[in-house]
Formats: structure tokens, sequence, C-alpha cells
């Protein structure tokens, strides 16, 4: 608790889902957590459920100049930033045949660009505090299917992105993690969590522990990929 209590983490996409699972788990350690969505309102109401001193921003990753205000409230507030989780993403699954450019070009920018912009813009404070990035990539950043192609190539993208950036800058004692998990219960994709017959997949909270887990390992020790799946599958 006292290692991590008061250091200040962004996450993008944490109005809900995975990222609202992580800042949850966060606060529980007693991090100042800011958490971003493209909607104020979403953000906002976010931040209420989480009943915690929030910083509940607008923002959208896909846009530099936005990610770089992010980081500059952040600044203004507390004064540093530790802990950057690049969270948020979006899918479109369509056959080649179906997928429509603004598909492509939305999952692209959002996915892998703005990861890139979200980490560029917290990197010269992340540097001052020799922080911890996380991106959320997913096991579809190493399994391809059928009707994946955006989603694949993002995803793909972001495991290989993040890989490269951790050789970049481990050098200034800045970890990089990317995680990949399997099914998560969450709003993606337009499903609807069900507490019954999504309980075999993984839970936000589950995520939010194991980003709990790798900052609180020794500062020696880097898990640089981390794949995680249910331990069943919906059919048990």
């Amino acid at each position: 608790m006292q290692k991590l209590k008061d250091k200040v983490a962004l996450i993008t996409g944490g109005s809900k889902g995975i990222g609202f699972g992580i800042a949850e788990a966060l606060l529980k350690q007693g991090i100042k957590v800011a958490i971003t969505s493209r909607s104020l309102a979403s953000a906002e109401a976010a931040a209420q459920k989480l009943g915690h001193d929030v910083l509940a921003l607008e923002a959208d990753v896909k846009d530099f100049s936005s990610q770089q205000e992010v980081i500059n409230k952040i600044i203004a507030k507390w004064g540093k930033l530790d802990f950057l989780i690049a969270n948020a993403g979006v899918g479109h699954f369509a056959s080649i045949e179906d997928l429509s450019a603004s598909e492509w070009n939305d999952t692209i920018d959002t996915n892998l660009t703005g990861v890139f912009y979200s980490i560029k813009a917290a990197l010269p404070e992340l540097k001052k505090t020799t922080g911890y990035i996380f991106t959320i990539a997913s096991l579809a950043g190493t399994n391809f299917f059928a009707g994946g192609a955006a989603y694949n190539a993002s995803k793909f993208g972001l495991v290989g992105f993040t890989q490269a950036i951790m050789l970049d800058l481990r050098q200034y004692g800045i970890k990089v993690t990317t995680i990949m998990p399997g099914s998560v219960s969450t709003h993606f994709n337009e499903h609807e969590p069900d507490a019954e017959k999504d309980a075999w997949k993984i839970q936000p909270e589950d995520m939010g522990q194991m980003v709990v887990d790798l900052l609180n390992m020794h500062p020696r020790v880097l898990p640089s990929k981390v794949e995680v799946r249910p331990t069943k599958t919906a059919n048990g």
C-alpha cells in the first residue's frame, strides 16, 4: 500500500469495462486516478460510481492534441504522472468484402495510433517519474480469425509496437507491459454483460488485480507480455 499510495495514473477509456475495473483496483491502493472517455458525461458518471477523487476528462485518443491536453490537466491537478494504462479501444468485425474504409480507419486509429498518441503525450512526464506503461491488447493480437481483419491488424500491431517501445524505454527505467486478455465480461462490441451468462469470463476486476500485481512486482522484474484467458470455456 505504501509503495503505490499517492502515485498518479491515467486510464484511457476508463468509464466502463476493463478501464473501469482497473480504476477501481488502483483507487483501492491509494493511487490517484484520471479517466478519459469520448463523452464527458460518461467519464463523470463513472467517477461518481468510483466514489473517490477521480479526475474525469473528455478526450479522444485519435486526437494527439486532446491527449496532450489530458496530460496538462493531470499535471495541473497532481503535479506528476506515474502510470499510463492505454486501454481505449474499439472493434469492427466483418469480412474484408464488407468491411468499410471508415471502420478500418476507426479501428486502426483508435487501437494503434491512439495508443501511440497517448504514450507520446505522456512520455515526458513518465520519464521524470520512471513510470510504468500498460497497453491493453488482446489474444486477437496473436490469434487471427475470419472477420477480424481490422481488429487483428490493430492488436497484432499493438503487441509489436508495445514490445518495441519496451526496448526503447527500459534505458530510462520505464517499464512497459502489454496485457493480452481473452474473453472479458464488458460492453465491448455492444455486448451487454450478464452476471450469470458471463460468469465464466475474465471480469474487469480481475484485470484490475492483474495491473496491481504487476505494479507490485520487484523493479528488476519486467513481464513484458502477459497472455491471460478464462480458465474454462463457455461450455465448461
